[in-house]
């Protein structure tokens, strides 16, 4: 009897511990599970900055409202011979044919920002690849070439915004320095944030018509000349192939060949 009331005592300790292992163990399961789905999630991003040893920065210009100013700032390029990356919303385009059509012809590079500049995480896959589609086709039909680069309204985007981007062959582009022009802050307040935050592989964000973008530019231009920093497109600056983009910083690295790598 005491036999069979110990092996019974044993046996309830045991259902015990296998009842407790078994809920310990779909804990660990689950947490694994999760660990696994962080992994395996990928968070998709666009080119924030680009990792590159030459001093090399790149000013990109938004348009999307009024074009009083942009002459001034294509003088300016011309002085000191530089040449950037302008991103035009599509009823810009069609606004300023002409404009569009001189920016091109002074050698500069113009980029999709989409035709009606809408909040791009709303609109369905088909949606966004219309926006982009009818912006390039204007951009093609003025200036002949189609568009390599595309940098969302708002910077706003999603893992569908820059899925659909790249299907249609086009490199998002986000910015690393916010000059704040268009908050209207005053010239000395843009030079500062963008000299001092100023980099190799740094994006600047700025905008064709902002209140004081222009007389920003006739300073920061010379600086950045000064300071050894060749300013140049996108074109010049962003990896085209064989690269990588950090989904916690968004900088586009080069993945580097088996001889480079020794």
């Amino acid at each position: 009897m005491n036999i069979f009331f110990t092996s019974r005592r044993a046996a309830g300790v045991i259902t015990v511990l296998v009842l407790m292992l078994t809920f310990l163990l779909g804990m660990l399961a689950g947490d694994v599970r999760e660990r696994i789905i962080s992994v395996t999630t990928k968070r998709l991003v666009p080119i924030y900055k680009v990792d590159t040893p030459e001093k090399k920065i790149a000013i990109t210009i938004d348009g999307v409202w009024g074009a009083e100013k942009t002459s001034r700032i294509l003088d300016i390029f011309d002085k000191y011979n530089v040449k950037i990356t302008f991103f035009f919303g599509g009823y810009w385009l069609e606004k300023y044919p002409d404009m569009v059509r001189e920016i091109d012809k002074r050698g500069h590079e113009i980029g999709n920002h989409t035709y009606t500049h809408p909040h791009c995480n709303s609109l369905a896959p088909e949606q966004l690849r219309q926006e982009l589609e009818k912006t390039s086709l204007l951009i093609q039909d003025l200036t002949g070439k189609w568009p390599r680069f595309f940098r969302p309204p708002f910077g706003e985007y999603n893992n569908t915004v820059i899925r659909v981007a790249e299907e249609e062959n086009y490199q998002v582009i986000q910015w690393s320095i916010d000059s704040l022009d268009w908050k209207e802050p005053g010239v000395h307040f843009i030079v500062k944030r963008v000299l001092e935050k100023a980099g190799p592989g740094e994006i600047v964000l700025m905008h064709n018509n902002g209140k004081h973008t222009a007389d920003a530019l006739e300073i920061i231009v010379p600086r950045l000349i000064e300071m050894g920093y060749k300013i140049v497109p996108l074109s010049e600056l962003v990896y085209k192939d064989n690269y990588y983009i950090e989904s916690h910083s968004g900088i586009q690295k080069r993945i580097l060949s088996p001889r480079e790598r020794k």
